[in-house]
């Protein structure tokens, strides 16, 4: 069976198209990587299940009409309308031939800035909102909300567990409580 923790999310499908069971979907990753035969994971009643595309082909910038194997009608294609689409993580860093590093792989991580020295640790990852948010946890257990911007990161020294920044000046004085 599949792990969710072994999956890392491509896409989703947005909805369908004609009545031959196409799917509009939004990728975040090179179609090719699925014409290439690769499974798409789509979570069905919790449960994660491979399907394999049968066909792919662009419709604007940044979407496709995908036919999957097995789904054959507008009504079969409905039911997966909304679902995101994972793939296997380890497929997808053979694809791109590196390793990748998720947020989740992060959390632990001292968050350090350039001129403010050590914030705090890395206590999750905040996707509520549209931009996403490093919630960080200072040694005055205070929370603070880091936009994750790349011009905020310098890099991730993933050895020594750290974050580097360079956070625009007032920043996390937002976060601070008043007396």
């Amino acid at each position: 069976m599949i792990e969710k923790k072994e999956l890392i999310e491509i896409g989703k499908f947005q909805k369908t198209h004609a009545l031959k069971g196409e799917l509009n979907a939004v990728l975040n990753i090179d179609p090719e990587y699925v014409e290439e035969g690769n499974p798409l994971i789509i979570e069905t009643d919790g449960i994660p299940v491979p399907f394999y595309a049968e066909s792919i082909r662009p419709k604007g910038a940044s979407s496709y009409l995908i036919k999957l194997e097995g789904v054959d009608s507008v009504e079969e294609a409905d039911e997966l309308v909304n679902n995101l689409i994972f793939a296997p993580r380890k497929d997808v860093e053979d694809y791109m031939g590196e390793e990748l590093l998720l947020g989740d792989d992060l959390e632990g991580y001292r968050v350090v800035d350039k001129d403010l020295g050590e914030i705090g640790v890395l206590e999750s990852i905040d996707s509520s909102t549209e931009n996403e948010l490093f919630v960080v946890r200072t040694p005055d257990d205070e929370e603070v909300y880091i936009p994750i911007v790349d011009d905020f990161i310098v890099d991730i020294d993933q050895e020594n567990g750290i974050i580097n920044t360079s956070l625009p000046e007032g920043l996390v004085d937002l976060n601070v409580k008043g007396e």
